[in-house]
Parts: C-alpha cells; sequence; structure tokens
C-alpha cells in the first residue's frame, strides 16, 4: 500500500496503548495479533488475526503495536516550519556564543538572518547591542528566545523594524509582533515549509494539531486543503486583536474552515503573561538571578489584567469559543482560574507552569484542562532549580494535576520543543532528557496516561482501539506503556492513518 491509500484492513496488528483491557473481547493477549476493520473512518470490528474474512486494501502489521492517533495541543505552525532555515542556537551557553554564531549565518530571502533557539536565562554575562553589532555588522539579524518571549536584535534588524532598544533585546508584545513578521512572507515559500511539516509530524505519529500560530491561519490552513494538503486535522486558534473579527464571522470553536472537515475553528488564546526564559512570567515570589531583563521584572508580570480577561473570557464565551489561557507563573494561572470561574468559558490553561498548590484541585473543580509540555519540564529543570529556587508553589506539576482530577493534554508548543510527540511522553514518564536522573520523579506519569494526553480527547477522555471510534490511528515498532526512555523517546512509526488514509507509511 501507498501513502493517499485508504486501508480496509489493518492485519496482524498487536493492540497497544490506553482502553485495550476494554476491548470487546473475551480475553486479549497482548502479544498476540488481531485484525481490525475500517470503514467510513472508524474502526468496525476488531478479531483474532485470521479468524474473520479479509477483504478490501489491507495493511500488515506485521506484529506491530497499534495505538490511537497522536495529537499535539499546542504548535506555532509557521515559525516550526520555517525553523529549518534558521540557525540553531540552542547549544550556545553565553551571549558570546550566540552572537558569533551569527556572523557567517545566511542571509533569507527576506534579506534578514535569523537564529532561534537561545536560552540566556543561566548566560554568566549580559548581552549588549554592541556585542552582537561587533559579529554582525550591518546586516539586519535576529536571534529569537526558545520561549518565543524575546528576541535579540543587532542595530541593523532595529532599524528595519523601527524600533529602539539600549541592549537589543524585544520582549513580549514586540516579540509578538517580530514572529508576525518573521512569518509574513509569500504564499508558495510558507506553504512548501508548512507541507514538510505536515510530512513530518505524520511521520512522527501525529493526526491532528492545535495551530497557534499569532496570525490568524484558518484561511492559509484551508487553502492548503483545497490544494491537497490533508495529512493532518488542524484547530485554529484567534488572538485578542482578532477575537471581535473572529465572533463578527459567526465562528464557533470546532465549525469547519474547509469543505473536507480537517480545518476547524480552534480556541481564542490569550496570552496573560510571559514566559521563566525571559522571566516575565508573573509569580508570587521574585525570581532569583543575577540579573534581571527589567528594573521592575522581579516577579514578572500580567499582560492582561484580571479585569480584562474576564472581559475577553466572557465575549469569547458568549460566542461559542473556547479558551486558551497562556498562564505559566503562579501569579497567572491564578488570575486564569478565577477568570474561568467568573466568564464560566470553557476551554484551557497553556502551560501551567508554576501553580499554587491551593490552585491544583481548582482545574478539575473549574473542569479547566492542563493544555501541559512535558519536554519543557526536562530542558527548563536548571532554569527552574536557579530563577524559581524561592518559589513555594509547584513547578510542573503533572501528577498533582492529573490526581485531583485534571484533563491532562500535551503539546510541544514547538518550535519551543520539537513537534514530535513521543518526546512528549517519555519526558512526562521519565522526567528527563540526558543522562542525569529524573528530575522531580514524584511528578511523573504512568505510560497510559501519558499517552492518552497526547490523544485527541486528553487523559480524561482518551480515544481507544474499540469499534466505533475513529480510524486516526499509528503503527509503532515497541508496545509505548512497556517501552524504556530511549525506546519511548525515539519510537519508531511505521505507518499513520487518518480516518483510515495512510497520511505516512515507513519504508
Amino acid at each position: 500500500m501507498n501513502v493517499g491509500e485508504t486501508v480496509d484492513v489493518i492485519a496482524n496488528a498487536r493492540i497497544g496503548g490506553a482502553g485495550r483491557e476494554l476491548m470487546p473481547l473475551a480475553s486479549i493477549d497482548d502479544a498476540e495479533p488481531y485484525d481490525v476493520f475500517l470503514s467510513g473512518g472508524r474502526i468496525v470490528d476488531i478479531a483474532p488475526a485470521g479468524l474473520a474474512r479479509r477483504s478490501g486494501a489491507v495493511l500488515d502489521a506485521a506484529g506491530a503495536w497499534l495505538v490511537p492517533g497522536m495529537w499535539d495541543h499546542h504548535v506555532h505552525a509557521v515559525p516550526w516550519a520555517l525553523e529549518a532555515q534558521r540557525v540553531s542556537l540552542a547549544h550556545t551557553g553565553s551571549a558570546v556564543e550566540a552572537a558569533a554564531a551569527m556572523a557567517d549565518a545566511p542571509v533569507l530571502g527576506d534579506g534578514r538572518r535569523v537564529g532561534s533557539g537561545f536560552r540566556d536565562g543561566l548566560w554568566s554575562e549580559p548581552p549588549s547591542l554592541d556585542m552582537l553589532d561587533r559579529h554582525t555588522g550591518e546586516s539586519p539579524t535576529y536571534l529569537v528566545n526558545a520561549d518565543l518571549h524575546s528576541a535579540w536584535l543587532n542595530s541593523a534588524a532595529l532599524r528595519r523594524e523601527g524600533w529602539a532598544s539600549s541592549d537589543g533585546f524585544v520582549r513580549e508584545e514586540n516579540a509578538f509582533e517580530l514572529a508576525r513578521r518573521l512569518g509574513d512572507l509569500d504564499e508558495a515559500t510558507l506553504d512548501r515549509a508548512v507541507e514538510g511539516m505536515a510530512r513530518r509530524a505524520a511521520a512522527r505519529g501525529i493526526v491532528g494539531v492545535v495551530d497557534m500560530h499569532m496570525e490568524w491561519g484558518g484561511d492559509d490552513w484551508a487553502r492548503r486543503a483545497s490544494a491537497g494538503l490533508d495529512l493532518l486535522r488542524v484547530d485554529v486558534a484567534t488572538y485578542t486583536h482578532r477575537l471581535e473579527q473572529t465572533l463578527n464571522d459567526g465562528l464557533a470553536t470546532g465549525d469547519a474552515l474547509d469543505g473536507g472537515g480537517l480545518i476547524r475553528m480552534g480556541p481564542y488564546k490569550v496570552i496573560s503573561d510571559g514566559s521563566l526564559g525571559t522571566r516575565t512570567a508573573a509569580c508570587s515570589h521574585a525570581y532569583r538571578a543575577s540579573r534581571s531583563i527589567e528594573p521592575d521584572g522581579a516577579t514578572g508580570y500580567l499582560n492582561v489584567e484580571p479585569d480584562e480577561l474576564i472581559e475577553h473570557l466572557t465575549r469569547a464565551a458568549g460566542g461559542g469559543l473556547r479558551a486558551a489561557v497562556h498562564a505559566i507563573g503562579d501569579v497567572a494561572v491564578a488570575h486564569a482560574l478565577d477568570g474561568f470561574a467568573a466568564s464560566g468559558a470553557a476551554g484551557s490553561i497553556e502551560h501551567a507552569q508554576l501553580v499554587r498548590h491551593a490552585d491544583i484541585a481548582r482545574f478539575a473543580r473549574l473542569d479547566v484542562v492542563a493544555s501541559v509540555q512535558p519536554t519543557h519540564a526536562v530542558e527548563d529543570r536548571d532554569l527552574v532549580d536557579d530563577l524559581w529556587a524561592d518559589q513555594t508553589s509547584a513547578p510542573y506539576a503533572f501528577r498533582a494535576l492529573h490526581e485531583a482530577g485534571t484533563n491532562l493534554v500535551f503539546g510541544s508548543d514547538a518550535p519551543v520543543s520539537a513537534l514530535d510527540p513521543w518526546r512528549q511522553v517519555a519526558a512526562a514518564v521519565f522526567r528527563s532528557d540526558d543522562a542525569r536522573a529524573p528530575w522531580q520523579p514524584e511528578n511523573a506519569l504512568d505510560a497510559a496516561t501519558a499517552l492518552a494526553a497526547s490523544t485527541r480527547g486528553g487523559s480524561a477522555a482518551e480515544q481507544r482501539i474499540l469499534p466505533g471510534e475513529s480510524a486516526d490511528l499509528v503503527l509503532v515498532a515497541e508496545d509505548p506503556l512497556a517501552a524504556g526512555e530511549r525506546e519511548l523517546r525515539e519510537m519508531p512509526v511505521a505507518a499513520t492513518l487518518l480516518a483510515g488514509r495512510i497520511t505516512h507509511l515507513a519504508v
């Protein structure tokens, strides 16, 4: 079989993942193969391999494990798609290293030189505009922070964008505006990049994403789908600057934006505070750091005041939009929960990286989803241990939230971390991504919960391998419930199916 073909029978598959204990069979041996019959985009029957007659298009799983299709609930699609064109600064350990890495960076078609992925929170010396200018000269040069909440520009870039900055840094709203400008390329260039992104996502078992790009992408995704890009389901977010337009258009969360129903209206996204790495997340205790990026930023700050947040959430809820509230610091998380309670809005808190112990139970009581990124926990462990050393709230408290009854959904926040669900699952289960001991292992999750959090409905309402369920499915080489850390993180994907149609097939 080939990519694009529709499968009628997945033969010789072993059933993996959450829900296999509920298989509608008298007994199930997870070492034995089964035939899974599909029709109309759904599973219609499951039987021991060879017991029922196979007909139509048969995909031989050859003993691979069948699990539900994976979702990434937080992606910035265009920046991630363009990441391959940018110089990686992920491994630079100082301001000088990062500046020097851009000295010979290629000039892109729009005349800019762009690098991304630096983390300056632990740099020993502060970056300066003069330092960057000495290394990059008169070519407009942009270094985007890994967290997307700040960027370091040389003088030529500042002049081009019409900004002034004493240290070369732009933060929060200007950083978001910069992301929009860097993604404002011609349609052909963007569409090629996004198609490549979609193929890479499907190759890792992803069937759907929630696109949190800061510029409205609904029309772009609909155009791509009409042109044949049918590898992913995409929920498209809208932001405050476009909220009234979205409401005037009568768009509610879940409404189709294309003829085939792959592209749908997603949530209303509001960024209520900053980030850990940029030291702008709104916290109850001061950051412990050798320097602060702003004189008055010792505890971070809110981008949206509580009353304004309630007003926005109330407007969105009245128009049928679910809300996705970015809140990282414990002060911002508390205000976000207050906002959901006061407005009656439904939705999620995105990131929830630092949560007051008293607020953990409020997620479930208010039916607010915790949309979290497990790789952030292991990538940020040194920042947390340093910058948040004086905080009394709980960082990356996944197990505590889960045990309190909160529905967890996983995402990557790509390009903040890679668009790869298996890295998220492995980070949630093992709380490490290197040779060091697990970080705060008391908040690790079991593999079944982590896998469920990577499906459409999340940990509380996961898709299962059962008749009647969607045929958004993935065949993988290992049993994800028994795999070790490396095997889980690097999980080989044999095939990905979207409504029974092959979107990826390993050679």
